[in-house]
């Protein structure tokens, strides 16, 4: 996954690997798993997931 910095600063270093986001027709946007294909997560507040690539 991605780095972190020191222990509790509470925030990531880095992109997370191995995930891309897309955006759905409804707006909502969903985590993939490039590996498998896998749809992972959905967020439905219309904002991107942070650090992770987007699709195009």
């Amino acid at each position: 996954m991605s780095t972190n910095g020191k222990a509790g600063d509470n925030r990531r270093h880095g992109m997370v690997r191995e995930r891309s986001q897309t955006q759905i027709p409804s707006g909502h946007w969903v985590k993939r798993d490039t590996n498998t294909g896998q749809f992972m997560d959905v967020k439905q507040d219309g904002t991107p997931f942070k650090g992770v690539r987007k699709e195009k």
